[in-house]
């Protein structure tokens, strides 16, 4: 969830923690979790500002290790997905063996006696 969290403050700062929660489909209490150990390492930067409504927000800027660690994590995260990619494409290669593209049984079938 990091790299989700960072790259979204990345393009939009003063984003709130219950809109980081709704565009990646997590709790707010996990994304308050995952702000506040990326700022306790130092990954991001919290500044107060007023919104258009005079109550007091925050923005979250990412540091040198913020952008750091993004680009670690975007390195492991693509890796991953690379690999499951490769997994599945095994298998759908194994299917399509099997049952064709059109989804059809290749197999020939025993009789029953």
């Amino acid at each position: 969830m990091r790299f989700r969290v960072l790259r979204l403050l990345e393009s939009n700062p003063k984003l709130s923690q219950r809109d980081i929660a709704e565009a990646l489909g997590v709790s707010a209490g996990g994304v308050n979790y995952c702000v506040n150990a990326l700022i306790k390492v130092g990954a991001i930067k919290v500044k107060n500002f007023r919104d258009s409504k005079n109550k007091l927000r925050y923005a979250y800027f990412l540091t040198p290790k913020g952008f750091a660690e993004q680009s670690a994590l975007a390195g492991d995260f693509l890796a991953r997905k690379l690999s499951e990619y490769e997994a599945i494409k095994a298998e759908i290669d194994d299917l399509i063996a099997d049952f064709g593209e059109d989804g059809q049984d290749r197999k020939p079938k025993k009789r029953e006696e």
